[in-house]
């Protein structure tokens, strides 16, 4: 066991981690046993222990920042990584059947805790805190954010726009009160589903439990935020082609999602597990070839440090209304949910994950498209 804390305790001090420190990043080691786990287990195992308490910090996210810039969490992996690798390679873990699995164990959870933990438009997508002016907090950032979008589709009044994984209707309910247009909703979770309706009530918005693939009809405009990662690399050219089938000749189509540049796509094994059951992250290569002969790339913007505010805040509304949850949701729950959150928001603060509103013609904008920012 000693050796285990030797190994340890060599790899973090060489970026500046304590074992037991008094800084804001230092772990405090709560069951020795958890050494032997990180090096069996490595993200996995790191992850499973901070649910079962094993291990604590002041503030995760910091430290999670530390060990994502250092790239710690590519070259510890573990056994399990590989495993998942593996699979992700053999098989299309985003069928149409196992595509459910996603809307069931997490956007299902509880409409209560969403409501408790996002804006006041339940946009679960990164805000757009960097404008001009910049947002003040998070009602805003999400409100520019869906202006931003409704900006760059050009939407004018009575336009029939595809939103492809729409949540909980935040988007659509916006584009149809500010903008005029009529949306068409789709996505995999019930819940989502339940509220979207009751949210776009009596506007010229109608929602689907559907999976992407079964999509018909032609629309103006297409929009997909934050549902991307949920499709894996096997099926990015179909979704492109759905695009393609169901956008007109002269429309356009808005791709927000996150993005990295490494070359492995699958999501970190505890990640996949506990939160978001088979999702993977895609990569400029791989957008740029499912893209390819289908779609022309007119603008590509990255502001994936305003997903780190965005998670902040996040993580902010959970803790500060675990008081209304908690009767529902366990201590264990509560542990893998700021998990989550602090270790993503590390991830943005690092710069190892991006995001990416992507706009996309079919055959060139007329007269080239102008970037809204």
């Amino acid at each position: 066991m000693l050796l285990f804390k030797e190994r340890i305790q060599k790899i973090l001090a060489g970026i500046d981690i304590s074992i037991d420190g008094a800084r804001d990043w230092d772990i405090q080691v709560y069951d020795e046993r958890l050494y032997r786990r990180l090096i069996a287990r490595g993200s996995m195992g790191l992850g499973e222990a901070y649910m079962d308490g094993w291990w604590d910090c002041r503030k995760p996210d910091e430290f999670f920042y530390r060990i994502i810039q250092a790239s710690l969490h590519t070259e510890n992996r573990g056994i399990g990584h590989n495993f998942y690798k593996l699979i992700s390679n053999l098989l299309n873990k985003q069928t149409i059947r196992r595509s459910l699995q996603v809307g069931k164990r997490h956007y299902d959870i509880g409409n209560d805790l969403y409501k408790a933990m996002l804006d006041k438009r339940m946009v679960y997508s990164c805000g757009y805190w960097s404008g001009n002016p910049p947002a003040g907090g998070l009602d805003e950032a999400q409100e520019n954010k869906l202006d931003l979008i409704c900006r760059k589709l050009k939407l004018k009044p009575g336009q029939k726009v595809l939103d492809i994984g729409c949540g909980w209707g935040s988007f659509a309910k916006f584009a149809a009160e500010k903008y005029g247009v009529e949306v068409t909703g789709v996505t995999i979770s019930k819940e989502q589903a339940a509220l979207a309706r009751e949210m776009t009530k009596g506007l010229p918005v109608e929602i689907n439990f559907l999976d992407y693939r079964k999509i018909e009809g032609i629309f103006d405009r297409i929009v997909s935020i934050g549902m991307f990662e949920h499709v894996g690399p096997k099926n990015y050219r179909t979704f492109m082609k759905v695009g393609g089938r169901n956008l007109k000749d002269d429309g356009i189509f808005l791709l927000h999602t996150i993005g990295g540049d490494y070359p492995d796509t699958n999501l970190d094994p505890w990640i996949e597990k506990y939160i978001f059951p088979n999702g993977a992250v895609p990569n400029i290569e791989s957008i740029g070839k499912s893209v390819r002969g289908i779609f022309i790339v007119e603008d590509w913007h990255n502001f994936g440090a305003d997903y780190d505010k965005t998670l902040m805040a996040w993580h902010r509304n959970f803790e500060n209304n675990w008081d209304k949850l908690k009767e529902r949701y366990s201590e264990r729950f509560r542990r893998m949910w700021n998990y989550y959150l602090l270790s993503c928001a590390g991830s943005f603060r690092a710069r190892d994950a991006q995001l990416w509103q992507i706009v996309l013609s079919k055959s060139g904008f007329p007269g080239g498209y102008e970037s809204v920012r």
